[in-house]
């Protein structure tokens, strides 16, 4: 207890390796009792040493959680991305050290607030905690990946989803892990209050589990995906866009009795104007078939005497072609928010430069042929759960199509499908999942994998889908009652306060 005075660089060195062991809490390791373990020092030392002190020591266990929860970064930029090594751990640890920062915000917020009071963490763990998980979610476009919440699926906390989302979760976990040290600190009957609310986020969301928050709505609907396992840096080449085409008509050929067959992002490695024969000749068969296929394509358009590129999702198989066009695009990846000057050096250095175009926030829903609603969400989109939710409560099904080839055989595909668990929990929705390399799979109301394949193969994978209609508690407030919740709390502290600095 006294290692952050008497050893300030092993205690350093401590919180980084337990920052690095808290990623083991999320998939593809799922041990999610980690994390009540591993946050109890971070508290500790937010509760009884200076803020400036706490803000320091934190930021080296998120410096540990990012490093070893997110170096799969390096290997999208330089394997798959073909930049130059120095550029790709560059980028890399530059997204690290700014997630970091967000911890050691963290750290120096709780020790601010808390005053050294056990009470007082109890309510400014939690609050400090999401409300600073939900800055980084949305500043500067955001990156949400490593939400604590998402650690807890498979926990008796996941009942806390449908009502609170992820956010909920974070808080419910904090809540638990505060009160944990303030039974540690606190004598008497103090000891035995704070006992009974370690248990109840655990409790109350094991039986919130066993809630049904939405009805079944309509038949099941046969429905399959596709997966063509084609790797990163094949997928390309003009050489290879023949043969991609051939699988993937083929492979819906033979399952003509699915009404909904589902391509993964991008599967058509071109633009639309170019492979617009193939389009029409698919949109054919699917009405031969009496079938639904979606897929991901390059959508070129001219909008006002300027030509646009979207990563767009192509609905072929209805009387008119429908289209969703993604909205939250991936920085460094499909857009470059850099001056003029760094773009042309992009250029010169021969690494990607060029804008791909967003969708609108809000586009109508897409629509199968028996008339079934679908939200569509595109790779990277399905980490922003809130800014999905004005497809709810229409949509009955979630069509989520990814490409994360870009990782490699890393942990980042397990964390991604991860996150659609949650996003379907949220809703209450199945989701259908296809995705390029892996993980493709069926994932239930619940959160619960159904069905998945193994990554980096041909895959046909077929399943019975039930339609779901009503709302979830989190569908109709999304994440403002949690976050309100915690401005409340951090608001009347700091009034309580006076003094920051």
């Amino acid at each position: 207890m006294r290692l952050p005075d008497g050893w300030p660089r092993l205690s350093r060195c401590l919180f980084f390796v337990m920052g690095g062991l808290l990623a083991t809490a999320f998939a593809p390791y799922g041990w999610y009792l980690f994390a009540p373990l591993l946050l109890l020092p971070f508290l500790y030392v937010c509760l009884t040493v200076a803020p400036r002190d706490a803000g320091g020591l934190t930021f080296w266990f998120g410096f540990g959680l990012f490093l070893s929860g997110t170096y799969w970064i390096y290997i999208s930029v330089a394997v798959f991305g073909n930049v130059s090594a120095w550029i790709a751990v560059s980028l890399t640890l530059g997204v690290v050290l700014i997630m970091s920062a967000y911890l050691s915000l963290t750290g120096w917020l709780i020790s601010r607030l808390s005053y050294g009071e056990p009470w007082l963490l109890l309510f400014v763990a939690p609050a400090s905690w999401v409300m600073v998980e939900w800055l980084r979610g949305w500043v500067l476009s955001g990156f949400p990946w490593l939400s604590l919440g998402y650690s807890q699926i498979d926990s008796p906390l996941a009942g806390w989803g449908p009502v609170a989302g992820v956010y909920g979760i974070s808080f419910a976990l904090l809540f638990s892990v505060s009160a944990i040290l303030v039974m540690a600190l606190t004598r008497g009957k103090q000891r035995w209050v704070a006992l009974v609310l370690v248990a109840l986020p655990w409790i109350a969301g094991g039986l919130l589990k066993n809630v049904a928050w939405t009805d079944s709505a309509g038949a099941p609907i046969r429905s399959t995906l596709v997966q063509a396992g084609i790797s990163q840096d094949r997928k390309w080449l003009p050489e290879q866009l023949q043969p991609t085409l051939e699988f993937y008509r083929a492979a819906t050929q033979r399952v003509a009795d699915s009404e909904i067959v589902v391509w993964p992002e991008a599967a058509i490695p071109s633009v639309t104007d170019r492979v617009e024969p193939f389009i029409a000749q698919l949109h054919s068969d699917a009405q031969l078939w009496r079938q639904t296929i979606l897929f991901g394509v390059l959508e070129r358009v001219q909008q006002r005497g300027e030509t646009h590129t979207y990563n767009s999702i192509l609905l072929v198989g209805t009387d008119q072609r429908q289209v969703y066009r993604k909205r939250h695009l991936v920085p460094f990846g499909e857009y470059f928010p850099v001056p003029d000057k760094v773009r042309e050096w992009l250029r010169m250095m021969n690494l990607p430069y060029s804008d791909l175009s967003a969708g609108d926030a809000e586009q109508p829903l897409l629509v199968t042929a028996n008339g079934v609603r679908l939200a569509l969400v595109v790779c990277y989109e399905d980490a922003f759960g809130a800014e999905q939710l004005y497809a709810f409560p229409d949509a009955a099904i979630i069509i989520n199509q990814s490409n994360d080839a870009w990782f490699g055989d890393s942990i980042a595909p397990h964390q991604h499908l991860q996150i659609a668990r949650m996003r379907s929990l949220e809703v209450g929705r199945y989701t259908i999942r296809a995705t390029n390399t892996g993980i493709s799979a069926f994932i239930g109301p619940d959160g619960k994998i159904l069905k998945s394949g193994p990554q980096f193969e041909p895959l046909l994978l077929t399943m019975d889908v039930q339609p779901r209609r009503g709302a979830t508690p989190y569908v109709r407030g999304g994440n403002m009652p949690v976050i309100g919740l915690c401005l409340f709390i951090l608001s009347l502290l700091s009034i309580r306060s006076r003094a920051w600095f």
